[in-house]
């Protein structure tokens, strides 16, 4: 399992790191709209309980055509078009939804399901590109990034090697207390190392604040992923990613610390 991690990563980082630093605001907004269908579709694999027929039906594929919007209007960095989108899909849900209200009180869940993926999937990975379009946009995304990898790393070597108290084993047995503490220490770390070289500006107490915060998002996103896994009696999200799982399982961190540090960057740093 550690060796297929790594594998991973040794593949997957210097494509990452050439695509954000180098590739261009629309090849990075085109790389996020494919991670964002791919794991739109793991979340309803999951939230459906492996139901293919349900993921097939008309309210998930609306939400899909929202979240390709959602992506676009953030590249075009519009926020007016991405929350009038936000009621649009809401609208268009709960209009597919009639017909099929006969067939039962159900698909009311399906409607919720639906307008929680796109919250969930498609809003969050666009706020990386409103960042990235916005000024040092691929240092902050690199800063996120480092803050969350490193976190992860963290508590997976922490808690597997330190870790004796449980966080939360109702929903991830796995889960210590050691790791929690190991991720903020590994966050803080380096993300303040990244802060110090790379964002000289950013102030001290702004950074260490800022930095805590996207972590303990971080892990939240990564116990919430957990809940619905647990909740879908479903192991991992997909086998896409050696020794990761599915690309829900590798981004679930990702998706609760985003929102976070974008708008940390916008209200709480000044310009």
């Amino acid at each position: 399992m550690h060796l297929k991690r790594w594998l991973t990563s040794i593949i997957g980082i210097p494509v990452l790191i050439i695509l954000i630093s180098k590739g261009g605001i629309f090849l990075f907004a085109l790389f996020i709209a494919l991670v964002m269908g791919v794991s739109l579709w793991e979340y309803y694999f999951i939230v459906f309980s492996g139901r293919r027929e349900k993921i097939a039906t008309p309210i998930p594929a609306w939400s899909f055509l929202a979240g390709l919007l959602m992506v676009s209007f953030a590249y075009i960095g519009s926020l007016k078009l991405m929350l009038c989108l936000l009621m649009i899909n809401l609208i268009g849900a709960a209009i597919l939804s009639m017909p099929r209200f006969k067939d039962g009180a159900s698909i009311l869940l399906v409607v919720a399901k639906g307008i929680g993926g796109l919250l969930y999937i498609p809003v969050s990975l666009s706020m990386l590109v409103l960042m990235r379009n916005g000024p040092d946009g691929s240092v902050w995304v690199f800063f996120l990034l480092f803050i969350v990898f490193a976190g992860d790393v963290g508590a997976f070597y922490v808690g597997t090697y330190f870790g004796r108290r449980k966080f939360c084993p109702s929903i991830s047995p796995n889960k210590t207390f050691e790791g929690a503490a190991g991720s903020i220490l590994s966050s803080m770390v380096i993300g303040y190392s990244f802060k110090y070289f790379l964002l000289p500006d950013l102030n001290v107490f702004n950074a260490i604040v800022l930095i805590l915060l996207v972590n303990m998002a971080a892990q939240a996103g990564d116990l919430f992923e957990s809940e619905l896994k647990r909740a879908g009696n479903v192991k991992d999200s997909g086998s896409i990613l050696p020794g990761h799982g599915g690309f829900l399982d590798r981004i679930d961190a990702l998706l609760f610390a985003a929102p976070v540090i974008y708008a940390c960057k916008e209200f709480m740093i000044p310009g």
